[in-house]
Formats: C-alpha cells, structure tokens, sequence
C-alpha cells in the first residue's frame, strides 16, 4: 500500500518544479541519437561542459557510428584525452560504433534491452537516451539522483540506483518521469550541492528531510 505521506511529498516536488522550470533537459549538445548516445558515453563521471567542449571536434571527424568503427582505439583516444578515463572510454566508443554498424544498420537502437547490450552502455546511460532520445517514460539514475532523491526523502535509505529508480517510477506520474529525472540532476548541479547544499536558496527546503533535521539540530543548539 503505498504512503500518503510519501506521495503528497512527491506531488508538491512536481507541483514546485512544473511552475519553476517547466521546460528540463539535458545540458549535453547533440543533434541526433548517435551525437546524444556517444555524449552520455562520455559523461560518466565527467561534467557535461567538459564534455560539450570536446565533442564538436570529435563528431567533426566521426559523423556517423560508421566513421567512428572505422577508426581506432588510438585516433578516438586523441580526440577524448581531457575527459576523464579516457582510455576505457575510447574502448568504449569504438566497440559501440562497431555494434551499431553490424547489428544494428547503423542506428541507435530504441529498447532498453538492445541499448544496454552495446560497449559502454549501462542501465543509466540506456535509459537517459529512451528519456531523451525517444521520449519514453524513464527514470536514468546517477550520482546526483541517487544524492538529491535519498536527501530530501523521496526514497528511504536506498542502498543502490536500481532500488532508488524503482522507487521514483514508483511514485512519479509517468507523464512527468522523464522530465523530473531532469529536475533532480539540475536541483543537484546548482541548488542541492553534494558538499555544501544551498538549503537557503532552496524552494523545496519545506519538503525536505535533511534541511528539516537541519533545522531541528539548530533549534535544539
């Protein structure tokens, strides 16, 4: 049976975000589902400006999933050296393009299933492009979802992103659940900052667990 408590915190949080930033997305610069699929390749454990400041040059010279499983390990790596692991992502980047080429005429596939079978790709990476991508209902856990989520309460002490992204499906209208994976990253990047939160600046602080128990430690102080 699901907790009221719980989902009325959930409708508040898309009630506040729909008149605040209704319009979300990804901060990552693409034109087509190749362009998006290689910058979220990239963008594990790196920044998306990092990331929008390298791929110009790199989709200059590999166009298509054909042009880039016709290069190497070593002319990818050239072209990727300033993101972080480099080496494996170039790895990566060529053993995908390759599968696109052979199994998949060249195109980014559109199930979960046969994007997570492509090098590089994991549960995450394959859901951000069905949210993004091809505008499906998804819900692409990373490092600030799985922060922002457990730190104002809409889940409970999750122990892994599978969990959490269950839990979120879970409670979020499918019709908003793309767009507030977009909500949680952003309020994460610029508001809900891993190390030092801006709970003052916070439009969602009434909402949320940790400033509550924050101000709670205060007022017993």
């Amino acid at each position: 049976m699901r907790n009221t408590k719980i989902q009325e915190k959930y409708d508040a949080f898309v009630a506040y975000f729909q008149e605040h930033r209704p319009v979300a997305e990804t901060e990552l610069v693409y034109r087509n589902p190749y362009e998006l699929l290689v910058a979220v390749i990239l963008s594990a454990q790196c920044t998306d400006k990092r990331v929008n400041m390298t791929t110009p040059a790199l989709f200059g010279r590999f166009p298509t999933p054909e042009a880039m499983a016709s290069s190497t390990v070593e002319e990818i790596l050239a072209y990727i050296k300033t993101i972080s692991y480099p080496n494996s992502k170039a790895q990566h980047l060529l053993g995908m393009a390759k599968m696109l080429v052979e199994a998949f005429d060249g195109k980014v596939p559109e199930t979960l299933e046969d994007l997570q079978r492509l090098p590089g790709v994991g549960r995450k990476t394959a859901n951000v492009m069905m949210a993004v991508a091809f505008d499906q209902p998804a819900m692409p856990v990373d490092t600030h979802v799985f922060r922002v989520a457990n730190r104002i309460g809409l889940t409970k002490n999750s122990k892994n992103v599978l969990e959490t992204e269950k839990t979120l499906v879970a409670h979020f209208p499918e019709k908003v659940l793309s767009t507030a994976h977009h909500w949680l990253i952003l309020h994460g990047r610029y508001v809900c900052l891993a190390r030092k939160p801006r709970c003052e600046q916070c439009g969602i602080n009434e909402l949320c667990d940790f400033y509550q128990k924050k101000i709670g430690k205060k007022c017993h102080n």
